[in-house]
């Protein structure tokens, strides 16, 4: 199966849309996306890990695109997030899996590998590194950090705030966070100033798309953000301290196999988690890699560094 598909996994009480490549036969790795992205957000990503052996399952994640967008906010837990991922593993019969996440996609990875320990063979990261479980609630952390200022986690903790912004222009909403995040960007005064506005309204109109997406892939997200809304997305973030209460125990207290973290050097969010307590999470092998140059969208941004620097992690493995 060389051509990728796309098919319909019912699995944890919900639909998931995934797009699937690679023999049936071969070691399976499993794409997760993050905030505000799809399954396609890994289009480059795809072809070359099933070229090159693998078995690829790359899904909407629940909230997301095809997939099923739940009402309940607790329906967005970390442990519902890390369920969904034993349930693709299930669908297809195995057993193990190497786990790639970026942005939100990383701490579903992550802590898949400790609540679902016997089902990861590895993890990657991506933009966000894996961090330990903070001592007290985050959002109080955060509430205590910004105090009166904006910070755009505390900003999307209220429902239909955030939701009415992003949902009121889906393409201003995608042309701003994908055009205008940047290290620039959320370095200047506006993007902490207290006040009224919002996320969107603090991003600047980028002059032009950047060179690594096009118009035609960037009106792809708009069209289907168009059709479901930023909602699902959101509630991700909704459930921080729900999930710091979920983790308190686990069934793994560390990440014990090969972890791999990839960021690019002029991304704004590689600020949030910092890799001074990584052996607090991380007790099997861990490696950093950083992309001179990339940004967020890294896996977009700078699709050859990110397949070559997965592909060796993968054959380090020795999974096949």
């Amino acid at each position: 199966m060389t051509t990728p598909i796309e098919r319909t996994v019912e699995t944890n009480g919900i639909s998931l849309r995934v797009i699937e490549s690679g023999d049936r036969d071969a070691p399976v790795v499993v794409l997760a996306h993050g905030f505000p992205e799809l399954a396609y957000s890994w289009r480059h990503q795809i072809p070359a890990l099933a070229a090159a052996g693998y078995r690829v399952l790359a899904p909407d994640q629940r909230g997301y695109g095809g997939s099923s967008r739940p009402e309940g906010v607790e329906d967005y837990s970390i442990v519902e997030l890390t369920g969904d991922l034993a349930g693709l593993l299930d669908d297809v019969g195995a057993e193990r899996a190497v786990v790639v996440g970026h942005d939100w996609g990383s701490p579903v990875v992550a802590n898949f590998a400790l609540l679902h320990p016997d089902r990861v063979a590895g993890v990657v990261t991506m933009s966000v590194r894996p961090v330990p479980r903070s001592s007290v609630p985050p959002t109080r952390i955060w509430r205590k950090t910004f105090g009166d200022n904006f910070f755009y986690i505390l900003y999307f903790q209220e429902p239909g705030i955030a939701d009415a912004e992003l949902n009121g222009d889906p393409a201003r909403t995608l042309r701003r966070m994908i055009g205008g995040l940047n290290v620039e960007t959320f370095a200047t005064q506006r993007m902490f100033a207290p006040g009224p506005a919002g996320l969107i309204d603090r991003l600047p109109e980028p002059d032009r798309l950047p060179d690594w997406i096009t118009q035609p892939e960037l009106d792809h997200y708009t069209e289907e953000f168009t059709r479901t809304g930023f909602t699902g997305g959101l509630n991700w973030y909704r459930n921080f301290d729900r999930n710091w209460e979920l983790t308190e125990q686990t069934p793994a207290s560390t990440i014990t196999v090969p972890t791999l973290f990839i960021g690019g050097s002029a991304d704004p969010v590689l600020a949030i988690s910092s890799n001074d307590r990584i052996s607090q999470v991380v007790s099997g092998e861990y490696r950093e890699v950083l992309i001179d140059g990339a940004g967020h969208w890294l896996q977009q941004e700078k699709p050859a560094e990110v397949n070559r620097e997965l592909l060796g992690f993968l054959d380090s493995l020795g999974l096949k």
